[in-house]
């Protein structure tokens, strides 16, 4: 029986190279964003790459969600890479209680900063943290063990030590190969990454962390008070 992994994730994290960390090994396939089409027909939010995106997947969430669950896989593991914002508020979550999750997070001044230069205006919706506790405490009522809450900055600090443990929190042996991986694109790869994915398909591991100078301005700000108790709640829960 395949081993599903949820990583839940917002956007401006360091998921696309968590997904190529699991892609390296050798047991384990990749899923990337499966909802994005849902979530982007439901909500109509003008994300870069719009209609290639909805021709690229399935719209229905049920269809998704019986897939990510129950679909074929013909790896011992899968890694399965969600955007929290994906899952709406009437999201039926019960396709998901019998996988094995983690939840990966960011300081939210360095997703706001990012999401804005990327994309503009930015909500607390948009980066997802909210979401991301709701989805914490929500499938921790159903997991044998606890779930793995895991800071980016840990991984990319190190990546030799911060691996080998989130592992082992998911009851999963660790590969050194997850350290390192070949450059370039990916058949798994969603359509978008022809958009967001430049530096991830330039790199070989995970990226050396950099001390990030800069200002928010107002409606940033807000939006990173907004969330911060969020994200302090998370850091609580890692171990």
């Amino acid at each position: 029986m395949t081993i599903r992994i949820a990583m839940w994730s917002g956007p401006r994290n360091i998921s696309t190279a968590m997904m190529r960390s699991w892609e390296n090994r050798e047991d384990c396939s990749v899923v990337d964003e499966p909802f994005y089409a849902y979530y982007l027909q439901q909500t109509q939010s003008p994300h870069p790459m719009f209609e290639e995106v909805l021709s690229s997947q399935s719209r229905f969430y049920n269809e998704v969600a019986n897939e990510m669950s129950e679909g074929k896989c013909d790896t011992p593991v899968q890694y399965q890479k969600h955007m929290t914002q994906h899952m709406l508020n009437e999201c039926d979550l019960a396709w998901a209680k019998n996988l094995r999750h983690c939840v990966l997070i960011r300081d939210p001044a360095y997703v706001v900063n990012s999401y804005t230069n990327s994309r503009g205006d930015c909500t607390a919706n948009d980066i997802g943290i909210r979401r991301q506790v709701e989805l914490y405490d929500y499938f921790s009522q159903f997991s044998e063990r606890p779930i793995p809450v895991i800071d980016s900055a840990s991984i990319l600090a190190s990546p030799e030590t911060a691996l080998p443990h989130l592992c082992d929190s998911l009851d999963i042996p660790f590969s050194d190969k997850m350290l390192s991986w070949r450059k370039g694109k990916r058949e798994s790869d969603g359509v978008w990454a022809s958009h967001w994915y430049h530096s991830v398909e330039a790199s070989t591991g995970f990226a050396k962390p950099k001390e990030a100078s800069f200002t928010l301005n107002k409606s940033q700000q807000k939006v990173v008070d907004e969330v911060m108790p969020y994200y302090e709640y998370l850091k609580t829960k890692i171990s």
